[in-house]
């Protein structure tokens, strides 16, 4: 036989084999999966018991979980009661990654599989952020697309992108009705509570309307807003045309609300701010007389929250304490997660129900000053106030949502061996393609060390400033000037990088760092969470929540917005939602 002949009839062969393979392989019917199987995984040391069976069997077990979650979920008609939203000012997924991290590392445990309590939740998507007029955006345009429904321009809260900005007359007609206000009409419950100033642009887009993010206080305002009727922020909180206004709000901002030289309760130096004489907070105090108002963490602890039917919690002049500062302040201040507990003890007592935000609103303004300590710290406690809020409420009438408005340009990079501190000079190989083993401090091109962490831009940048040397930059660093740096980067062998106020490097020289344009991670949980899945647009969020909140879905089609299958598609009149809990 020749060669030739062989090889065909060995190719023949072949063939025949692989198709009788393919028809067994066929033939044979895999077992039925058991719905309601558990897969057991045993626990381990880590790193040291991920073996490579022990890694196959926990995927497994991760995956039939999540099945089962989405079939419960399905089943179980996903209407909401009450509704969460948990927003992280800024909270990129680097910075949750390095979050969850640093949490880890601090209780001691494994920090690259540490999960925080919201990366725990059964579902998860990604959100597009970007504005109508911008690539990267803002806290103004964002908040307002999660929660009304419709993006806008940067700098925009509650109204669309049509007017100019600081066009006050052209933004009449033009407000966008927003989900507290949908809740506040039906009959909810409603609150704010931020470690911001309860007026800055994340929750201020709950309640307010203005084509100006700025105009937080009437001395803010110009002239001509005010000529046409402009209300700022902290009046537009106190004069909310629903139920009386907000049931909680919780924040900073306290100087907003008071008439200007008044002096503050808590800072001799601190004025309030507003020129038009009112006195906000003894103005909701009137309105409110068996509510209570508090500006420290003694005021709050005393309270009888079961008998609160209204709080009004300002506890800083201006924004509160990081996280890091917050045991240094003389008066006290709640941590968010106790602000949460007691925004859902006042909330909880309405049966129909309750809309509440909650802003981490301070892992933006660290990473805006290059300080990934606290970034990370304030991260890590909007967490602890998440898994609060699951403590005291049911996840079968409550749907929890966690996302974040934009990203930052803070990086997790360099090749770290593992347990590598986050905060720390990069230790271990310098390469992807060093030798295993590769020991030491890894270095950069020139033979110098970095971190795992470092900016895009910012105030971080190392030449010489007119507030600091040229080297690494100290919290706080606000400079005005910058100096190309002379010596290239530093070296930072002797340098405590861990250290609280330690500046993380960035490449672009800026005096604050700028937001990121990437997407963002969304995380639900309860009825309604198995919608958020894959890529969406940032202002889907708010229709998923309506679509699966009964009382929210209701008004909207009271509104006229829903069609014939009763889901809500048309933008809904602000000014018809003023007349309908006016009563006008």
């Amino acid at each position: 036989m020749s060669r030739s002949s062989m090889l065909a009839r060995r190719g023949s062969m072949l063939s025949l084999c692989a198709l009788m393979s393919a028809c067994a392989s066929q033939a044979v019917t895999p077992p039925k999966q058991n719905a309601a199987a558990v897969i057991d995984v045993p626990s381990i040391k880590r790193p040291e018991g991920e073996t490579p069976s022990w890694w196959f069997r926990n995927g497994a077990a991760q995956a039939a979980q999540a099945a089962q979650v989405s079939a419960q979920a399905s089943a179980q008609g996903q209407k909401a009661k009450n509704v969460i939203v948990f927003l992280g000012d800024g909270m990129s997924i680097p910075t949750i990654a390095a979050a969850h991290v640093r949490a880890g590392q601090r209780k001691g445990v494994d920090g690259e599989s540490y999960k925080l309590s919201f990366e725990q939740f059964p579902f998860s998507a990604f959100s597009r952020t970007y504005e109508t007029d911008q690539q990267t955006p803002d806290s103004a345009g964002t908040m307002t697309a999660i929660m009304t429904g419709v993006k806008t321009r940067a700098g925009y809260i509650g109204v669309s992108q049509v007017p100019r900005r600081q066009d006050c007359a052209a933004s009449r007609g033009q407000e966008l009705v927003t989900t507290l206000e949908l809740a506040a009409a039906a009959g909810m419950s409603t609150g704010a509570v931020t470690t911001t100033r309860i007026t800055h642009a994340t929750p201020a887009a709950t309640y307010g309307h203005l084509p100006e993010r700025n105009w937080e206080v009437d001395a803010e305002l110009t002239a001509q807003a005010k000529a046409q009727g402009c209300k700022d922020f902290a009046a537009q909180l106190v004069d909310f045309p629903a139920l009386d206004g907000l049931t909680v709000a919780m924040g900073g901002g306290r100087t907003e609300f008071m008439p200007a030289g008044e002096t503050d309760p808590e800072y001799a130096n601190k004025v309030g701010q507003r020129l038009d004489g009112r006195d906000l907070i003894a103005e909701w105090k009137a309105k409110h007389p068996g509510g209570a108002y508090v500006w420290n963490e003694q005021q709050l602890k005393a309270l009888d929250l079961s008998n609160t039917p209204r709080l009004l919690g300002l506890f800083e002049p201006s924004h509160m304490n990081y996280e890091h500062e917050r045991a240094q302040d003389k008066a006290g201040e709640p941590s968010l997660a106790e602000m949460t507990v007691a925004a859902i003890d006042v909330l909880k007592r309405n049966p129909n129900g309750f809309f509440l935000m909650v802003e981490g609103g301070r892992i933006d303004h660290a990473l805006h000053a290059g300080n990934a300590y606290r970034a990370l710290d304030e991260t890590i406690s909007m967490a602890d106030a998440v898994a609060a809020a699951l403590a005291h409420t049911d996840p079968k009438d409550t749907l929890i949502v966690v996302t974040a408005d934009h990203a930052h340009t803070l990086t997790f990079a360099g090749y770290p061996k593992r347990g590598n501190d986050i905060l720390g000079l990069v230790q271990g190989h310098t390469d992807s393609y060093d030798e295993e083993g590769g020991a030491g401090v890894a270095r950069d091109a020139t033979g110098k060390p970095y971190t795992t962490l470092g900016f895009a831009n910012g105030p971080g940048y190392t030449g010489a400033t007119d507030k600091q040397p040229e080297g690494p930059k100290r919290y706080p660093h606000n400079p005005g000037e910058y100096s190309p740096a002379k010596n290239g980067r530093p070296d930072l062998s002797k340098v405590d990088t861990t250290a609280p106020d330690y500046m993380q490097e960035s490449i672009v020289p800026l005096k604050g760092e700028t937001h990121g344009g990437e997407d963002v991670a969304i995380f639900a949980n309860g009825p309604g969470a198995s919608a958020f899945h894959g890529e969406i647009e940032q202002n889907a969020i708010f229709h998923v929540i309506v679509q699966h909140a009964p009382r929210l879905r209701e008004e909207l089609c009271r509104l006229g917005s829903c069609n014939a299958d009763g889901v809500p598609v048309e933008r809904p009149a602000y000014e018809a939602w003023v007349k309908q809990v006016s009563g006008k």
